[in-house]
């Protein structure tokens, strides 16, 4: 089958954006990468500059077939915007629940897919959670949960800031999209908090925000109970709460992220953990179906990776291949729990997860 996607355009050359690039050209693509700065060598056309210059930025996204976004989500709908209006595919990998929706507005009249949230959480997790679905008659509850975490933690916190503190810090303190009772509702974040155990090792998750995407409005009146919690060491979301509530730091959003990524640094020794769990009638039989896994530091592309970075950039690579080959839709709003999850493992990228 004919590629629909020849040449992509990648904004943001950080872990994850650089990694997607690399993907990318490796996979045949004619890919161009703009960042700021870089300390990497890359094999692909590297554009130095950033998105302030509408007129450089939106003649240089008109050369392309398609756009990931590897920006912080609030810059996500500038590119977004400049897609549309390039009749080009948009991708990012936002977790932020405004964002998404204005990437969605935008949709309605886009002459190519716009997909947003194709990252961990949103994005793979949500195509798991879809695909344990199929095959039961009668649902019950359907449970998400994921964790991006040194893999030798020190301290009480038990943390590294390998992802976005801009990120973490969202997710932490903006309320969560749950189905609960059957009705689609908003919990606070930090809440629901539970021991989870994956390979033996004893672990907390508990409620943040944005990883179950557009999951609530997909499984609305077809579900008791729908929820995403984030995985943490035991004891991290005690000492969140404190830090955020009683120290009064939820009102100083960006001061928090400065002092918690000076306390924990992001690291290279980490490991990704992935539980998603679905419960429902298949005739008169109540059925438990899992999927379990924890994922470490990849080499690709002759150079090792740690483990939040190619899982992130893996995922939204494969959406990438499964529009491009027409496997997927290539106009329109994208929710990822409509992807497949055997042809997401079919890609070249998306067979990294199996």
């Amino acid at each position: 089958m004919k590629n629909k996607i020849h040449s992509v355009f990648v904004i943001g050359l950080g872990k994850v954006g650089s990694l997607v690039a690399t993907l990318l050209h490796e996979n045949g693509y004619a890919v161009t990468g703009l960042a700021r700065e870089t300390n990497r060598k890359v094999a692909f056309e590297l554009i130095r500059g950033d998105i302030s210059d509408p007129e450089a930025f939106n003649s240089s996204i008109k050369e392309h077939d398609a756009v990931v976004s590897c920006l912080p989500y609030h810059l996500n709908l500038r590119v977004a915007k400049a897609a549309h209006a390039a009749g080009i595919h948009y991708f990012d990998l936002t977790e932020d629940v405004p964002t998404t929706k204005g990437v969605r507005e935008l949709a309605k009249t886009s002459k190519g897919i716009m997909a947003p949230q194709c990252g961990l959480a949103p994005g793979f997790i949500n195509i798991v959670g879809s695909d344990l679905t199929r095959g039961i008659d009668k649902l019950r509850s359907i449970e998400l949960r994921v964790g991006a975490l040194p893999k030798h933690p020190r301290g009480l916190l038990g943390y590294a800031f390998n992802w976005s503190s801009e990120g973490v810090v969202n997710e932490y303190l903006n309320d969560c999209e749950v189905i609960k009772d059957g009705q689609c509702a908003r919990v606070p974040a930090m809440e629901g908090l539970e021991t989870i155990v994956i390979d033996g090792v004893q672990l907390e998750a508990f409620t943040t925000s944005g990883g179950l995407g557009t999951m609530c409005e997909t499984f609305d009146g077809k579900v008791s109970k729908l929820n995403y919690k984030t995985i943490r060491y035991p004891g991290h979301c005690k000492l969140m709460r404190f830090f955020f509530n009683e120290l009064y730091m939820r009102e100083k959003r960006e001061l928090s992220g400065e002092i918690l990524v000076n306390a924990k640094p992001p690291v290279k020794a980490d490991v990704v953990y992935i539980h998603a769990a679905v419960e429902g009638w298949k005739k008169d039989e109540l059925l438990r179906k899992e999927f379990v896994r924890s994922y470490y530091p990849k080499k690709v592309a002759g150079q090792k990776w740690n483990s939040i970075s190619w899982t992130t950039a893996a995922s939204v690579c494969a959406v990438v291949e499964m529009v491009s080959t027409g496997d997927l839709p290539d106009s329109g709003f994208l929710k990822q729990e409509t992807i497949p999850l055997e042809t997401f493992f079919n890609t070249p990228t998306g067979s990294f997860f199996k």
